[in-house]
């Protein structure tokens, strides 16, 4: 059978994985559009601190890795364009200027997702840039190393917040703009607060509830545009979000949901036969929303991809979905959450409660170094766990786990004071914080 998939990266490389390990005989043939395949893009943010040594750690495999010791035909710099249904016949162009075009038997989508540039007067000048690739953040690298004070980020997310901590630590002047209300918009307005007073606690500048217009400069940007005022700066850096890769899909008849990405069943089959579609490009089902979402991230993207690859040798494996679990080191606080927050409970329609407590890691008579603010949503009539958020130092990480976990497994609040977790004065209190906020449940 001869499989092609396009996009060289988490959900492709997974799949392709997947078909080589668990069958014979087959021809698999990747097309990347880039020259790089399978390696960490949550790491850039960490080679711009120095906190990963160089862009080469973050390489799980080389292209020429796969094609010798797997032999799978990886072909970088190969841009789809696109998709024959009827005939089963992908077309591109290879990077020389010529064309190409390849029959598959089946079909795997795992083209990604671009970062969102919006039609902003003067977008195009030199010193103006977004990351999501290897070359991106070599690029910002070389020009942070040249005559570079002062930066504007545009846009709160975890790529903003990211690389903001790594300007910061370069001894750049950094400033954030928003055009909403408050930065890391996935926590509510309560927790976004210890988000502001974190980032103003490390010299930034935060201009919320502004939109950006413009740049202005010669041929590199000096000037950023909003509604409100004008900012000098020496680099910019927009993220404001992604879009999936799926416009040379558009003539195919594949179904596509929110934000133009490819509607997907539990098996990652498209609505068209022996079309699979995997990671940033595709939808993904929520189990507390009870339907499709669009959360890009890298967990999802693996998992996707390596079943998609089983579905596409016919063993058949489902995608049980996700809680939208997230973390994200800003500084020295470290954010996470995971399932709903208050604000998209209320978008879902969804009646609950909330409780939220302020604990330690460890047992406060240990120590009180490591304060951490936990919020719980849960279902005001079945008391079911909807969500929750976590901002704090250490031992994050391992409550907003458990909770993920709880959530997964349709848990109510009651439940986790049943939970045996662990105890020592070190690394918790007799009462976990996550049991100490559901004892405080109606």
């Amino acid at each position: 059978m001869n499989f092609v998939i396009i996009g060289g990266d988490a959900a492709g490389m997974s799949a392709a994985m997947q078909i080589v390990r668990n069958s014979e005989g087959h021809s698999i043939t990747v097309f990347e559009q880039g020259g790089m395949t399978s390696y960490g893009q949550c790491g850039l943010p960490y080679v711009l601190s120095g906190d990963v040594e160089s862009t080469e750690e973050l390489i799980a495999r080389k292209p020429e890795t796969f094609r010798d010791k797997y032999g799978i035909d990886v072909r970088i710099y190969h841009e789809v364009t696109d998709v024959d249904c009827e005939r089963k016949v992908v077309y591109g162009n290879d990077g020389k200027g010529e064309r190409f075009e390849l029959p598959y038997d089946r079909l795997l989508v795992a083209s990604g997702a671009s970062p969102v540039m919006p039609p902003w007067q003067g977008k195009d000048l030199k010193g103006i840039h977004t990351l999501k690739t290897i070359p991106d953040i070599k690029d910002i690298m070389a020009a942070t190393a040249k005559d570079v004070e002062k930066v504007a980020i545009i846009g709160g997310g975890y790529i903003g917040l990211e690389m903001a901590e790594g300007f910061v630590s370069l001894g750049k002047k950094v400033r954030m703009i928003d055009r909403g209300s408050q930065l890391a918009k996935i926590f509510d307005e309560d927790m976004g607060e210890l988000v502001h007073e974190e980032a103003m606690r490390n010299q930034m500048e935060l201009h919320l509830d502004e939109s950006v217009e413009g740049f202005k400069g010669k041929e590199h940007v000096e000037v950023v545009v909003t509604d409100k005022e004008e900012y000098d700066a020496d680099l910019v850096l927009v993220a404001v979000g992604v879009t999936p890769n799926t416009t040379f899909m558009k003539h195919t008849g594949v179904y596509k949901g929110m934000n133009d990405a490819i509607t997907v069943n539990a098996f990652m089959e498209t609505s068209v036969l022996d079309i699979y579609a995997a990671g940033d490009c595709a939808t993904q089902y929520h189990r507390i929303k009870k339907k499709d979402d669009y959360i890009p991230l890298g967990t999802h993207a693996n998992k996707q991809g390596q079943i998609a690859g089983l579905n596409m040798i016919n063993q058949k494996r489902s995608f049980r979905g996700i809680v939208g679990t997230s973390i994200l080191k800003f500084f020295d606080i470290t954010l996470a959450r995971t399932g709903l927050s208050g604000r998209e409970a209320d978008q879902e329609n969804i009646p609950y409660k909330q409780i939220t407590i302020q604990s330690t890691h460890a047992a406060g008579y240990y120590s009180r170094e490591d304060p951490m603010t936990l919020k719980i949503i849960y279902h005001e009539a079945t008391g079911q766990l909807l969500g929750a958020q976590i901002i704090g130092g250490r031992g994050v990480d391992k409550r907003i786990d458990v909770l993920a976990t709880a959530l997964y497994h349709d848990m109510t609040i009651d439940e986790l004071e049943d939970l045996d977790l662990s105890y020592a004065p070190p690394y918790n209190s007799v009462w976990d914080p996550i049991q100490q906020a559901a004892r405080k449940a109606d």
